[in-house]
């Protein structure tokens, strides 16, 4: 079933991202008294009720100098949601009263003919009943006052807002891969979802740092839906000052751990920088899958062999990660992107793949007998079974008589012969080794 999209619009600093949380009963938006803080769409599902429904949180919309890059974006960004949305949740402050600006949003929000939700935030006391009703006159009905830092009147606000939502409709359900977009800033993130998508979904601007929150596209290819998240490009520790970009960075930790695959873009003209070495080291622990863009592939001077040779420099850099596939190609012009899909699909049917026991423990067999397991201190390492016990990442235990006789290159030994087997190609895998009592000799 699909759930209404509902879009929350308004001036900054009205309170949008405060009562987004306390819809949701969570932590979604970035909160700081910074005007200008929610710079794309953030998408939380809602709970009301019998109703489920998803909040789109934008930025604050501003009237100001056209030629304000980031301020005309977040207007785009905002129309945008608009667009999406079953019904608008437009949000104005009783304590400054209304602006030039609500009244220019409200004449927007009327002529898109959906359902429009008036809403005053900090509406603190029964004394300030008067400051609601001086709303009536943006002509959007009747205003609902609340309270977002003191969670009052959400139950009013909730009921108004699944009034507006379109009958419900079943639709068949289907496979959905979540797909993180990550990498240092600049390196292209918002370009490449916005090329895949054939239209601005993220906001690009020249500014490092544009995107600031993890951002949620669905992108249909070839009959398959992936969930695309752009994430805020992740910097050095030493070099995130702002309080907005920390919280940034947790987000962006969050999406991988969410997602199913990780698409890592690299930058040609830096190649692979010891940052980027930490952030997929990170994606890598996480059991992730994950491919390898080589983004800006246009602006670099290529030879016969240029792409070898970076290849092999990548894989020089990320000995853990010689199982992740390189793409090169450029978000900006598109080369080779339309590659992406089918290479997200692969590796995230290559996470979900199970090998039965049986099979395991044929391989098993052969890979003692081209290489016996060890002997410590006289003591001889018995391996007695494999068996497959998860998925994303595949997990396999290895029972043996005593696991501290397993060194680290048998267990890469072991990874070798399943991959020579299965591909495994995109995904980690974890080998877990147990100690089994069998009453025997060692």
């Amino acid at each position: 079933m699909s759930k209404p999209l509902v879009a929350i619009v308004g001036r900054p600093n009205v309170g949008k991202s405060t009562l987004i949380n306390g819809l949701a009963q969570r932590r979604v938006s970035i909160v700081e008294d910074i005007p200008g803080v929610t710079r794309d769409r953030i998408y939380c599902d809602v709970k009301w009720l019998d109703r489920e429904f998803t909040l789109i949180d934008t930025g604050g919309i501003e009237f100001k100098d056209e030629r304000d890059q980031i301020s005309s974006g977040i207007r785009q960004q905002a129309e945008l949601a608009i667009d999406e949305a079953d019904v608008i949740l437009f949000v104005v402050d009783a304590r400054t009263g209304m602006t030039a600006d609500d009244e220019t949003i409200a004449g927007l929000l009327r002529r898109t003919g959906k359902p429009v939700v008036l809403c005053v935030n900090k509406v603190d006391s029964e004394n300030q009943e008067m400051d609601v009703y001086e709303f009536y006159s943006l002509g959007l009905g009747d205003p609902v006052g609340i309270s977002a830092v003191n969670r009052l009147g959400f139950g009013e606000l909730l009921d108004r807002i699944t009034e507006g939502f379109p009958a419900r409709t079943e639709e068949s359900s289907e496979d959905i891969i979540r797909t993180a977009i990550v990498g240092r800033p600049n390196v292209g993130k918002s370009t490449l979802i916005n090329s895949l998508l054939g239209y601005q979904r993220s906001l690009v601007a020249d500014e490092m740092g544009t995107t600031r929150d993890a951002v949620d596209s669905v992108w249909k290819f070839k009959g398959k839906t992936f969930v695309l998240v752009d994430t805020a490009g992740m910097r050095k520790k030493s070099k995130i000052d702002e309080p907005v970009e920390k919280y940034s960075v947790i987000r962006s930790i969050r999406a991988i751990d969410n997602c199913d695959v990780a698409i890592f873009i690299l930058d040609a003209e830096d190649m692979l920088t010891e940052q980027d070495k930490k952030i997929i080291g990170y994606i890598h622990e996480a059991g992730k899958g994950l491919i390898l863009f080589v983004n800006k592939w246009d602006t670099i001077e290529k030879g016969n062999t240029t792409n070898v040779e970076f290849e092999k420099e990548i894989r020089k850099g990320l000995p853990f990660a010689s199982y992740a596939p390189v793409l090169f190609g450029s978000a900006l012009t598109k080369q080779r992107i339309h590659r992406l899909g089918d290479m997200i699909y692969a590796v995230a049917e290559q996470a979900s793949l199970r090998v039965p026991t049986a099979v395991l423990n044929d391989l098993l067999e052969d890979a003692k007998m081209v290489n016996p397991p060890p002997a410590h201190s006289g003591r001889v390492a018995k391996i007695y079974y494999m068996t497959q016990v998860g998925i994303r990442p595949p997990t396999f235990v290895m029972f043996v008589n005593d696991a501290n006789l397993i060194h680290f290159s048998y267990v890469r030994f072991m990874e070798n012969r399943l991959r020579e087997a299965f591909s495994f190609e995109g995904t980690p895998i974890r080998i877990v080794i147990r100690s089994k009592k069998d009453g025997g000799d060692d």
